[in-house]
């Protein structure tokens, strides 16, 4: 993702939780509430460690193979309907990246569908890192790329126990971070590929959520500028989850940044998205962002629930 220079910061308001309209009494929000599941933080822990060991996932290698086999096959695992979606993309500089965007669909026949995505591909090189002769070297991506994928299929396990009853789709994207600060549209190649290439003849998301950096020591997840301006009622929808489950603290109701992410393809296709990702408006990113410091030494058990268990709460209040 790129770091796009608005940084703003006023309050917002909060709605109910999951649910598209509001109004309905105490009461009748009660009888129609649902047992939600409880997020595993470690076995989400588990899940980015596994990606880090296959090594950085940078398109084009060995690493990047084994783990798009092993993402697909988690999601089967879990029943879900798997789809890998291969394309051939051109990024800025040239290099020609053989990519596999993964979507596994929960209760396919459903036809409102909750998009839930990732990226899953490190970044090329530690450009941000403050030692220059590791720049050129590859990023684990434990937080960049790993921490999101680790939610989802934590996620996924808990729905492959307990069905919400409402069409989900979580989607592994690749070619997100092969980009250039020069050039805003070599980002999110392979989400662009997605939305211009329908996986299912006729699919449209009802709306998106991203996870990118969730899973940083301490992180703030404040409310992303293009999210707030294309989808201000599933943004608010969501931290209402947040706050319901306890993690008011981590899920700041002020705007924070503008970020050039995965979510504004989705954005400019038509399909309300939200990006749920550590942007500080005072500091910026994560201080291991692009840089050889993003490994397992900084993931954080306790973000990943916070994050977690927020999203399990949206899907079974829906």
């Amino acid at each position: 993702m790129q770091k796009l220079a608005i940084i703003l910061s006023i309050f917002l308001l909060l709605t109910g939780c999951g649910k598209a309209q509001s109004g309905k009494n105490a009461a009748a929000e009660a009888s129609e509430r649902v047992e939600v599941p409880v997020f595993d933080a470690d076995s989400a822990f588990a899940y980015v460690k596994r990606q880090v060991d296959f090594g950085p996932r940078v398109p084009n290698t060995a690493a990047h193979r084994a783990t798009t086999e092993w993402l697909a096959e988690s999601l089967r695992r879990r029943g879900a309907e798997v789809v890998e979606q291969k394309a051939l993309l051109k990024a800025f500089d040239g290099t020609m990246l053989n990519a596999t965007n993964i979507i596994g669909q929960f209760n396919p026949e459903a036809e409102d569908r909750l998009l839930l995505l990732a990226h899953y591909d490190c970044r090329p090189w530690a450009d941000e890192d403050a030692d220059e002769s590791k720049r050129s070297l590859p990023v684990d991506g434990a937080n960049d790329g790993a921490s999101g994928v680790g939610v989802l299929l934590e996620v996924a396990r808990q729905i492959a126990l307990k069905n919400p009853g409402c069409g989900v789709d979580i989607l592994f994207v690749d070619a997100e971070d092969y980009g250039s600060d020069e050039d805003e549209d070599s980002w999110a190649l392979g989400t662009k590929y997605f939305v211009e290439h329908p996986f299912k003849e006729g699919y449209v998301a009802t709306e998106a959520i991203l996870l990118d950096m969730v899973g940083g020591r301490d992180a703030r997840f404040y409310h992303e500028y293009f999210s707030q301006q294309n989808a201000p009622s599933l943004a608010s929808r969501v931290w209402a989850c947040a706050e319901e489950a306890g993690y008011g603290d981590r899920f700041i109701n002020r705007l924070g940044g503008a970020v050039n992410d995965d979510h504004r393809r989705l954005i400019d296709a038509g399909i309300p998205a939200i990006d749920i990702i550590e942007y500080n408006p005072s500091s910026g990113f994560n201080p291991a962002w692009h840089t050889s410091a993003d490994n397992m030494d900084n993931i954080d058990a306790a973000t990943l629930k916070a994050v977690g268990q927020t999203l399990l709460n949206f899907i079974y209040g829906r």
